[in-house]
């Protein structure tokens, strides 16, 4: 049997990694190539083009190249490569067999198995899709684990000393961190929380947006009308983003960008290392309440964390280390590669599974609360959700609860699983949904139906629901329902609207009138940062109203938040 690889599929960059003859893993590289950029084109030729052809390709013809397909993964997205359509399996299929064949030639063996990295914070049909693309690209994909932990794998191959780590891992497009246990070769995930639309793609954006508003107040042009010059921009705003980490200014670059009248127009802007920091502030921000959350999901404080290490090419970023040193008071360690470590502890993991010998334990957790759609009698709230398998869970895990009926001598019974932390079940994400039919014609106090979840180790769920009287029983796997997930994921949403606005039994005569007040101001604003904070309210006081003995005085606090809101616009 051929040696299993390990895999960081990465947003901006890819690795691949396995277990050298003295137990230790190292980064494959054949040719100069060690790190792969995730990008795939074809050229005018029709040549395809995977890697660094590719990112040079980018810029001169922005539509027939792909970047960043790693936050696309999981949806019905697809993309034109000189007429021919892509999905984003197949497009990240393309850069695993480019990965695949790189180690060929380091290994001078065939590759045919390969444990593959994942955010922690990827949903389940994100988790199927990377499967998907490894078996696209010939690959047998015996596992996949999470990056953080992969990069906490990677720290505690070998060492024995009990360390407790929180892993901040800020990549091209998504964000992670958790704190995990790392004790005579186990590493144990505690806690997990982050954001898969995070990363350096949106600290470009930042970038551009400001280049090119800075760019049309020159010269009366704007470049975000011309696909080449956007791309030439964001190409400048990469590097100069990457110059900053080690230097307090930048230039961004781009001669002949755009033409106006026959006359060339350059872009030419120097950009401080400051002026970046505070572009992208908010950003670093929402990633300190995500370390605030794991602490508190893990029952921890800052001084029971013994190092942080940083993941990512992003922590790069010298802000990165200065706001947890101070939000934390600890000093990121330096001493593991922020760019290879998740490729690295993929290797240990695919040697755990070689049965080689290497000294670690993986034990995972699930990064999101799973649950279905249930209701409560008398309550306002048409569905919650009932949480079955809460997030950070270890895995693999298999969870049941019991549920009835909503009305008595009913014959079928829909069971909708969702995916989140809101109260509210269709404001979470919808995973799939099937009936038990055939229920037993009772009151519906004497029916009893189990509905069990069951994760296995790559994070993939099994669902079962069973009327225990009868033995009859239903199930579905996640994988079944991914073409019809498109157009049933829109009518929930324009469910969940329509419900947010309802304010039928919405307390009293004064709350309905002010959220239909709300709804009028909402449809009629155009600034989005104010309508998300006045939806935002009305939520909270939706689920607030759901609750049969609700606080008055909290009632009281947010109206009056949602007047101020009111009031402002």
């Amino acid at each position: 049997m051929s040696r299993t690889i390990g895999i960081d599929l990465g947003t901006t960059n890819s690795v691949a990694a396995v277990i050298g003859d003295n137990g230790r893993p190292y980064v494959l590289e054949y040719g100069g190539e060690r790190i792969v950029p995730s990008v795939v084109a074809v050229d005018d030729q029709g040549k395809l083009l995977v890697g660094k052809e590719a990112k040079h390709y980018l810029p001169l013809d922005p539509d027939n190249a792909v970047r960043s397909v790693k936050r696309a993964m999981g949806g019905t997205e697809s993309f034109s490569l000189r007429g021919q359509a892509y999905s984003p399996q197949q497009i990240s299929a393309l850069i695993l067999r480019k990965l695949r064949s790189l180690a060929e030639e380091a290994l001078g063996e065939p590759v045919e198995r390969a444990v593959i990295t994942v955010p922690a914070y990827f949903t389940d049909q994100q988790r199927i899709a990377t499967r998907e693309a490894g078996e696209l690209a010939g690959l047998e994909v015996v596992r996949i684990i999470n990056e953080p932990t992969a990069a906490a794998l990677a720290y505690g191959a070998d060492r024995d000393d009990g360390q407790r780590i929180l892993v901040y891992d800020l990549g091209g497009g998504t964000f992670d961190v958790s704190l995990v246990q790392v004790e005579g070769g186990l590493v144990e995930v505690l806690a997990t929380a982050g954001n898969n639309r995070l990363g350096g793609d949106d600290f470009d954006q930042r970038l551009v947006d400001y280049v090119s508003d800075r760019f049309e107040r020159e010269h009366d042009y704007n470049l975000r009308e011309n696909k080449r010059a956007i791309a030439r921009l964001t190409a400048a705003a990469e590097e100069a983003k990457i110059h900053l980490s080690d230097f307090p200014f930048a230039r961004i670059r781009a001669d002949f960008i755009a033409t106006v009248e026959e006359k060339p127009l350059h872009l030419d802007q120097e950009l401080s290392r400051a002026r970046f920091e505070e572009l992208i502030k908010d950003l670093l921000a929402d990633t300190m309440s995500c370390i605030d959350q794991v602490l508190n999901d893990a029952n921890c404080t800052p001084k029971q964390i013994d190092k942080v290490l940083l993941v990512g090419g992003s922590t790069r970023i010298p802000a990165v280390r200065e706001l947890i040193a101070d939000h934390l008071g600890i000093d990121p360690a330096g001493d593991i590669h922020p760019d290879e470590c998740v490729a690295l502890g993929a290797a240990v993991q695919a040697a755990i599974i070689d049965g080689l010998d290497v000294d670690s334990v993986l034990v995972d957790v699930t990064a999101h609360s799973l649950g279905v759609a249930a209701r409560i009698p008398g309550g306002y709230l048409e569905e919650y959700h009932s949480v079955i398998i809460p997030r950070n869970t270890v895995i693999p895990t298999v969870k049941a609860e019991v549920y009835r009926p909503s009305y008595d001598y009913q014959e079928t019974v829909q069971i909708r699983i969702y995916q989140g932390e809101n109260p509210v079940a269709s404001e979470n994400e919808l995973l799939g949904q099937f009936d038990l039919t055939d229920l037993p014609q009772r009151p519906a106090a004497e029916v009893d139906i189990v509905v069990t979840f069951s994760m296995n180790v790559d994070g993939i769920l099994q669902v079962t629901a069973e009327e225990r009287s009868t033995g009859r029983s239903a199930d579905i796997t996640v994988r079944d329902m991914r073409a019809k997930m498109s157009a049933h994921e829109k009518t929930m949403a324009e469910s969940a609207v329509n419900r947010l606005w309802d304010t039928q039994g919405a307390g009293s005569k004064s709350t309905r009138a002010l959220i239909e007040r709300a709804r009028q101001v909402v449809e009629e604003m155009e600034e989005e940062e104010i309508k998300d904070e006045i939806i935002a309210v009305v939520k909270e006081i939706k689920v607030l109203l759901s609750e049969p003995d609700y606080d008055e005085d909290e009632l009281g606090r947010l109206e009056d938040e949602l007047l101020d809101l009111l009031e402002d616009d």
